[in-house]
């Protein structure tokens, strides 16, 4: 049977909170990154980022953290098949920080935990011999129920003609040789272990370590001498991991240095994490052993990962995928602090964020000066604002109907319980940021605007609308695109997606190039949102001219979705028309066309919830209608 996975790993999986206080000590710690850690489950997302089909064996528990793990899976590409649930045992935790480059203290909550109450009846035959590759760790041959399974899965790997890759992985205070406090401590000899671990030599084609790692699979503190003592019962390509001096792989005879092993380039960078190096390490060398790459090739796919990951923060997020990779060995980075270059922190971004609509149809009902406005022209109180915006939410999700590429912009001031009923539904949403009416631009609420960021959901999408103009005065100019940057930076480190909305056309001429020179200025700033939102165009040059500056400053861009500006259906339906035949534009986000009769009526009480929610319905589902009409034939073109 051919593979259809290039490799499965086996064992630890975990969630990581990681101190977000760096220089700071655990006990000081006030804030908390999650993140999917454990060896194994860092490798299966780091070989999945890199372009290989990968898999995981492992437990997690019957709660949110375990399906936390299970689902992040499932958004990095990597086959589940193997992740047993366990209702009897809780998903391991580990707690994490960095006091500074030499000390990262870390705590194990793993007593019965689920990853380590593995056994052989979870390791299913035919799910493991579908890899070309297993990789099997340390860790899990330090208990014997989980050894036993690990065991089973080498068996049938070699039955079935794979490959077996094992990673030393070797945690002291795991083998029970330390207490609970020394989880950062990396080696205690132990001929106990060595001679556990032995057998398991004679098995493998690939044996991965660093210094310390290898010593205690080869039972010498002489790092040569271990790796020779590997070699006596071994056939495998050995390679040892040398920190900031890269790695040396010994695919046969052991030489007389260690400096006469395969080597390839290394990648000085500052050291702000060495958590989850070896995981990024090993990641990128079977990118490269698993396609046949030249082992010189392997080392540098390798080293670089592990160059990213030390100069980041996180473990499993800050393996780079195979893009950001190619896009390092090829132009490198003026940077040591790889956390610091733009270029490579945008590709990574726009290469792990979490999947979306590639067509994108959107009821906007943001809005909140208007609908101010409007409950004062027929004397409705404003309290009313919030319950009509839960019924925009029933009309959306009656078109909807269940289908992807559906959505709708809410606010946080009106639109509070809307929004927690969006999320009942499998919307894309988008949140605005911008001081209503603002111009120049101005963000609501005051205070950070970081602070009020990583209060969202993860899902939800930043929108900030900006009425901008070319003409504008300097000064004007100026200060928008000083808090569209600040907006920029903030998304950045708080880890949300952001649309841009632009309107030009309100206060001045709308040229063909007016939008192309508006959205070439923002990529000049190092502006990159994931979404646009623009008004309709005048013609077809112009929609081109934007699609082409889209395309050549950030081919990664989700793309633009096209405003109302309370246009008639008629005019709306010719603008899509229009706005179809560049393929940046992936649909529509809008509002009062869809809203505004209905809206009036029933703060008016002329009308019932259920005519106000049928009305809005059938808006939207002309304007769908209308939009899918023109995207097919643009498509036929």
């Amino acid at each position: 049977m051919k593979p259809t996975l290039d490799v499965i790993t086996i064992g630890r999986s975990s969630v990581d909170l990681y101190g977000q206080q760096v220089g700071g000590r655990l006990e000081d710690m006030a804030s908390f990154s999650k993140a999917v850690g454990g060896c194994p489950a860092n490798i299966a997302i780091g070989t999945a980022r890199l372009g290989l089909k990968s898999g995981l064996v492992t437990r997690v528990g019957d709660e949110a953290m375990g399906r936390f793990i299970r689902e992040q899976m499932e958004r990095e590409g990597v086959a589940t098949k193997g992740i047993v649930t366990d209702d009897k045992r809780l998903t391991a935790l580990v707690i994490l920080g960095v006091r500074d480059e030499e000390s990262f203290p870390l705590i194990f909550y793993r007593d019965n935990c689920a990853d380590m109450a593995l056994t052989e009846t979870d390791i299913d035959e035919t799910f493991i011999a579908s890899a070309g590759a297993i990789v099997v760790t340390g860790t899990h041959f330090s208990r014997e129920t989980t050894a036993t399974a690990q065991k089973k899965a080498i068996r049938i790997a070699k039955a079935n003609g794979r490959k077996v890759v094992f990673d030393v992985d070797y945690r002291p205070n795991l083998w029970g040789l330390l207490g609970h406090g020394a989880g950062e401590s990396r080696y205690v000899r132990s001929d106990a272990v060595t001679e556990h671990l032995k057998p398991i030599l004679a098995d493998c084609d690939l044996i991965v370590g660093t210094e310390e790692e290898l010593h205690i699979a080869g039972g010498s503190e002489d790092t040569l001498q271990t790796i020779r003592n590997i070699r006596t019962v071994s056939k495998a390509t050995i390679v040892c991991k040398r920190g900031p001096m890269g790695c040396v792989v010994f695919p046969g005879d052991i030489p007389d240095s260690l400096d006469k092993g395969v080597k390839g380039p290394g990648f000085p960078v500052e050291v702000y994490n060495v958590l989850g190096a070896g995981d990024a390490f090993l990641s990128g060398f079977l990118r490269g052993w698993l396609k046949d790459e030249a082992l010189e090739t392997c080392c540098a796919y390798a080293n670089a990962s592990g160059a990213f990951a030390v100069s980041r923060l996180l473990c499993s997020p800050e393996i780079p995928t195979f893009p950001e990779l190619q896009h390092f060995l090829k132009n490198g980075s003026r940077h040591k602090a790889l956390r610091f270059d733009d270029d490579l922190n945008h590709i990574h971004w726009a290469t792990t964020r979490r999947p979306g609509p590639s067509t994108l149809m959107a009821l906007a009902i943001d809005h909140r000066m208007q609908l101010e406005t409007m409950a004062k022209e027929v004397g409705a109180s404003i309290d009313r604002v919030p319950d009509f915006k839960v019924l925009a939410v029933k009309a959306a999700a009656k078109v909807a109907d269940g289908r992807p590429g559906f959505g709708m912009l809410l606010d946080g001031t009106y639109g509070r319980e809307a929004l927690f009923r969006a999320a009942d539904h499998d919307f894309w949403v988008g949140r605005p940021v911008e001081l209503p009416g603002s111009r120049p631009l101005d963000f609501e609420g005051g205070g950070s605007l970081g602070a009020k960021l990583i209060e969202w959901p993860v899902g939800h999408t930043i929108k900030c609308l900006c009425f901008y103009h070319p003409d504008d005065p300097p000064e004007m100019k100026a200060q928008q695109e000083r808090d569209l940057l600040r907006l920029y930076d903030a998304a950045q480190r708080v880890g949300r997606e952001l649309l841009v909305e632009i309107i030009a056309g309100k206060n001045g001429p709308l040229k063909t190039d007016t939008i192309p020179t508006i959205l070439q200025r923002l990529y000049d700033l190092g502006i990159k949102p994931d979404w646009w939102k623009l008004e309709p165009q005048q013609d077809t040059a112009a929609w081109n001219a934007i699609g082409a500056v889209i395309t050549k400053n950030d081919p990664l861009c989700r793309g633009i979705v096209l405003l109302g500006l309370e246009a008639p259906e008629t005019e709306l339906e010719a603008a899509f028309a229009a706005a179809a035949r560049e393929p940046q534009v992936k649909g529509f986000a809008v509002g009062r066309t869809i809203f505004n009769d209905a809206a009036r009526r029933w703060l008016k009480g002329e009308i019932t919830d259920e005519a106000a929610v049928a009305d809005m319905a059938g808006r939207f589902q002309r304007l769908v209608d209308a939009w899918q009409r023109v995207a097919s034939k643009a498509k036929a073109a």
